[in-house]
């Protein structure tokens, strides 16, 4: 006997819930080679890191505060 009828002499030995986790299992491996991830370009990062990037310094507590309390406003004032 073939280790494929094997595995499914045993599935189907299997409660119901335990043959539906199974099910998961499998489809979730499939899906996973199936469907491959794109290739990043190698310095991806390095331009992903660059758009955060400012030469302004950081807003203080204060300025924080005053863009928050700002943006408040503006959702439900206005």
């Amino acid at each position: 006997m073939s280790e494929l009828q094997e595995l499914r002499k045993k599935a189907l030995n299997l409660s119901v819930s335990d043959r539906l986790l199974l099910l998961k299992a499998i489809t979730d491996s499939l899906y996973r080679e199936l469907r491959p991830r794109p290739e990043l370009p190698p310095d991806f990062l390095d331009k992903f890191r660059g758009i955060a990037k400012t030469d302004d310094p950081p807003p203080t507590d204060a300025e924080v505060e005053a863009m928050l309390e700002e943006r408040l406003v503006e959702k439900y004032l206005k």
